[in-house]
């Protein structure tokens, strides 16, 4: 018997240890409370810190977070007002702001998640859909950097009239207003990223690699230009020395000859036998050799000299 009312003793306290348990739940300072009965909820919700009391088993605490929370939307192909494909990739921050209310409509953080797709990413659609490219990338009409080698008679940009920051508030606005009556509150919007659709952007980089190949070839062709104009110099200034140099050097050899002719004729004027005589032996050892044989008259003049220095008879 003893025994029997020491279990049932330990089977009450285990009891008791499991409902006052349950009985209570802690609250930080990031959460907020709803308690549920039989799926229910009752009371008002619960957001100050510390430990707080329920039905033990028969109501149930439904934990929702406080703080800023964040929705990153998936890249949607969007048409703009001007006929343009562009991917859109956006973000924004959220809060659930009625949490009663909230658990009502939403239940928990995937249903407010699903629902923010749809009204950020129809908000975003119906805005885009309205504006053209320029006013979905520039937030003002500040002047664009333009490279020297820009041509001129590119097509001037567009001037902004509303600008992305003015369609991201009015996104913004539009969610709102379409949210209201959820618990929720959307905080903040923006375009993480704007591109264009595949194609697109692929015409539009061939355009950019057309363009730079045309600029290319402009300076391919200034350089020929120039190396040509070099080149031609270069000949011309080269005639005009090797000119220079030939008339120079027929100058300098019109002059040796002048004077050699001018110091032959001297020589020859002071002695013209001797000069005659030394031609001559000149004339025989420039055309006779070893192996030279001559056949002359005996009336020639060639060997006079030679026939003189021979002995007589």
């Amino acid at each position: 018997m003893k025994s029997f009312l020491q279990f049932a003793a330990m089977a009450l306290l285990l009891l008791a240890l499991i409902v006052g348990r349950d009985a209570c739940f802690v609250v930080t300072e990031s959460d907020q409370v709803i308690l549920t009965q039989f799926g229910a909820p009752v009371g008002n919700p619960v957001s100050a810190p510390g430990i707080h009391f329920k039905l033990p088993v028969l109501q149930a605490a439904n934990y929702f977070d406080k703080r800023f929370l964040e929705w990153d939307g998936d890249p949607n192909q969007i048409t703009t007002e001007d006929k343009r494909f562009i991917w859109v990739d956006a973000f924004a921050r959220w809060r659930i702001s009625d949490p009663l209310l909230f658990f009502q409509r939403l239940r928990d953080e995937r249903g407010a998640q699903s629902r923010l797709d749809d009204l950020l990413d129809g908000a975003t659609r119906s805005t885009i859909a309205k504006h053209g490219l320029i006013e979905v990338v520039r937030s003002s009409n500040r002047a664009f950097a333009v490279s020297s080698d820009t041509p001129e008679s590119e097509e001037k940009p567009k001037n902004v009239q509303f600008g992305r920051t003015k369609l991201e508030a009015e996104v913004l606005a539009n969610a709102r207003a379409r949210s209201a009556g959820l618990g929720i509150e959307i905080l903040d919007f923006r375009f993480k990223r704007i591109d264009y659709e595949e194609r697109v952007r692929q015409e539009v980089y061939n355009r950019m690699i057309s363009e730079r190949q045309r600029i290319a070839e402009e300076y391919r062709s200034e350089g020929a230009g120039e190396a040509a104009r070099i080149s031609g110099d270069k000949e011309r200034e080269l005639k005009t020395i090797e000119s220079e140099a030939y008339r120079k050097a027929q100058e300098i050899r019109g002059k040796a000859d002048a004077a050699a002719a001018d110091i032959f004729a001297k020589a020859y004027n002071k002695d013209p036998e001797f000069y005659s005589f030394l031609k001559t032996l000149e004339v025989y050892k420039t055309s006779i050799g070893p192996d030279t044989t001559l056949i002359l008259g005996t009336d020639g003049q060639f060997l006079k000299y030679l026939k003189r220095d021979q002995p007589s008879p």
